[in-house]
């Protein structure tokens, strides 16, 4: 079957526990104290030029620079040496967890990305808005990945008004209602219709925030996916994964991944929080939506308790530099 097609299978299933939504009165209540709860502070961070002993032994991505012309010569009498070649340098790009290369890429540029007044609950409306922001984000994380030497290129998205299926499973899976990003083909499938109104006994996104903002923020998550699939983040867990001898091992790496995931979907909502627009009072509702959404009770914890979505959404929103989403330097208790 391979890596990847293990690594799509696996993913495929994890996308089917996505989420899951935790709402009640007692969450409800608990909402604010969520809301005011302190982001992880990584306040110093120098990215190595290779992986620590103590992080994971991989390999890095190598990466030759096209040469630049250089002006001609007009010929002497007594020609010079014939030059010796020169190889054209190589950017050497640590795709290790702990300091991969992209943690060095800084803020997301503020983009002008407006979502006017589309309607969740219209399927037309609503894939309009994924796509056009689905670019937005293209403009904002390209820049910053190039100038690291990371190669880009953008993801694909399906998007269904009511089921699919992809290349690592159907969309939404059974009983869900959430998005997922497929590795095999970098492809980012949805439903409209099961995240706007949920699926099954899985209530929908729009049932939680009716405001467009808390959607597209979960594709933001699910864009940081896509991100770390080409920064080699990805790959690194997964290779960190399969050497874990415990369950429990692996699930909290899957909790790094995801609430990673989140912190980028919060840099990315802040890049274009003035033009989106994402006002005071919105702000408020996203960081509320995202102290109730997480790990269901009686379901593997693969995403992270409720209060921790919320907590690393803030970061990347408040912190906004993407060596700040490195969950995995972060405390094992921020990851939980």
């Amino acid at each position: 079957m391979g890596v990847v097609g293990v690594l799509a299978a696996v993913f495929g299933s994890l996308a089917a526990l996505f989420v899951l939504i935790v709402i009640g009165a007692a969450m409800l209540k608990s909402s604010s104290r969520y809301e005011t709860t302190t982001p992880i502070a990584i306040p110093t961070y120098e990215p190595s030029e290779r992986a620590t002993d103590d992080d994971e032994p991989l390999p890095s991505r190598t990466r030759t620079q096209e040469p630049t012309d250089e002006p001609t010569r007009e010929a002497t009498e007594e020609p010079e040496p014939e030059p010796s070649v020169t190889q054209p340098p190589k950017v050497t790009l640590n795709t290790s967890l702990k300091n991969n290369t992209m943690y060095r890429a800084g803020v997301l540029p503020r983009l002008d990305c407006r979502a006017g007044n589309a309607n969740i609950f219209n399927h037309s409306q609503l894939k309009a808005l994924i796509l056009k922001t689905g670019r937005c984000m293209d403009k904002a994380w390209q820049p910053i990945l190039e100038r690291q030497g990371i190669r880009f290129s953008p993801p694909g998205y399906a998007i269904a008004a009511k089921r699919g299926r992809g290349a690592c499973g159907d969309y939404p899976s059974a009983g869900s209602m959430v998005p997922y990003y497929c590795p095999r083909n970098n492809t980012i499938y949805a439903s409209t219709s099961a995240m706007a109104r949920g699926n099954g006994n899985s209530r929908g996104y729009g049932e939680i925030i009716a405001w467009h903002g808390g959607i597209i923020s979960m594709m933001a998550h699910e864009y940081g996916h896509h991100v770390q699939n080409i920064t080699g983040l990805m790959d690194s867990w997964w290779r960190s994964t399969l050497d874990s001898s415990s369950q429990s091992g692996k699930l909290a790496l899957s909790r790094r991944l995801e609430l990673q995931a989140t912190c980028f979907g919060g840099m990315w909502m802040r890049s274009v929080a003035s033009s989106y627009p994402v006002n005071s009072s919105a702000k408020s509702r996203l960081f509320s939506f995202y102290a109730q959404v997480g790990d269901y009770p009686g379901w593997p914890r693969d995403h992270g308790t409720p209060a921790n979505n919320n907590r690393w959404f803030r970061q990347g929103w408040e912190r906004n530099q993407a060596y700040q989403c490195n969950t995995w330097k972060a405390p094992s208790s921020t990851t939980s």
